[in-house]
């Protein structure tokens, strides 16, 4: 191996290696990282509401004020959906009686055309069962207490999320202060600029989703209403939601439609419908409602927001995949403003004028 080969060689080990021992440790610290990552990009969407509270009340108040707002937002939506959760349980058996005949044609069509029979059904209904039923009997205990275990950490991480929000609102100028001492005078203006479009980043981008979600939310529960759909406000709102995703939570939105919508009641016209008006709505989302209310704000090329979206459900799960939007938005904003990670900027942008 020649000196060049060596040169080159080294830097690519040392990054691979660095990358690999950085992503491992930001999933092992999930725990911890997440509920603080999200406060902060949420702390960021509160400053304007904050500054106005602020005109009438004092910082602590006003940050205490803003943090009780969004927490009742948040209860809200959980309160709408476990209502229509219940909806839902309550029409189990009806949905039951109406999928019957359904997988019964699946079965009889699989049976006609594929080398599956009824008697091979049957046997792995029996050997699943019995394994079920061996797992269950063993394992009941340690399954309760990871459920339990669960409901306590979502709880937990749900509360701690709110109590970062409200300190990092109320020492916000602390924290600002601190980054800006960090630097030499001469390029503190240049930082002061660098956190300042970094919070215009994260607030518009959010503002915008959770208006898009509003939008969505109404005009999805307008089209499945009429097209039949029960438990169709459930069903709206959690596709909303989904757009958090890009690209991917699109397809799961309309599959959950599909699947609570046709299969339950069986009828021809709720499938055309369905598909109707996720087409119609996602056709106003990408080419109405997106860029005026979203906008190119953040500025992501869509290959790297696909790599950002996979990386973040493989560290975080489905928190990383909606964090992994707007933390990459700010990453961007800062490589755009270091000039030995400009090009980097480059790369990860959709501008394209330098590219002759």
């Amino acid at each position: 191996m020649n000196k060049a080969h060596k040169t080159l060689l080294f830097p690519l080990v040392a990054l691979l290696v660095g990358a690999y021992f950085l992503f491992s440790g930001l999933a092992e610290a999930k725990g911890f990282l997440a509920p603080l990552v999200t406060a902060i990009i949420l702390a960021l969407l509160l400053i304007p509401l904050g500054n106005l509270i602020e005109k009438k009340l004092n910082r602590t108040f006003s940050s205490l004020l803003s943090t009780i707002l969004l927490f009742l937002f948040s209860i809200g939506v959980f309160v709408l959906l476990s209502f229509q959760i219940k909806s839902f349980v309550d029409d189990w058996g009806k949905i039951e009686e109406t999928m019957a005949p359904k997988i019964e044609q699946l079965q009889n069509y699989a049976y006609k055309h594929t080398a599956l029979s009824s008697k091979d059904l049957e046997t792995y209904k029996e050997k699943n069962d019995i394994q079920s039923m061996l797992t269950s009997s063993g394992n009941s205990g340690e399954k309760a207490f990871n459920f339990i275990n669960s409901v306590t950490s979502f709880i937990s991480n749900y509360l701690l999320t709110f109590i970062y929000i409200f300190f990092l609102l109320n020492y916000r100028k602390r924290f600002k202060i601190f980054i800006l001492k960090l630097f030499s005078n001469q390029r503190k203006k240049e930082v002061k600029q660098i956190i300042n479009e970094t919070a215009r980043v994260a607030q518009f981008y959010l503002r915008g989703k959770l208006i898009l979600i509003v939008i969505l939310s109404i005009l999805y529960s307008i089209g499945l209403g009429i097209s039949g759909v029960s438990n169709f406000i459930l069903i709206a709102v959690i596709a909303s939601f989904l757009t958090l995703i890009p690209f991917i939570g699109n397809i799961i939105g309309m599959s959950l439609a599909l699947i609570f919508g046709y299969l339950t009641q069986g009828e021809t016209s709720i499938l055309i419908g369905v598909i109707l008006t996720f087409t119609l709505v996602q056709f106003i989302e990408s080419y109405v409602l997106e860029p005026f209310i979203v906008g190119d704000k953040v500025d992501i090329h869509p290959f790297f927001v696909i790599l950002a979206i996979i990386l973040g459900n493989m560290i975080w799960g489905v928190m990383g995949m909606i964090l992994a939007i707007p933390v990459l938005g700010i990453i961007n904003v800062i490589f755009n403003h270091v000039p030995s990670l400009k090009p980097f900027g480059f790369l990860l942008s959709t501008d394209n004028s330098n590219e002759d």
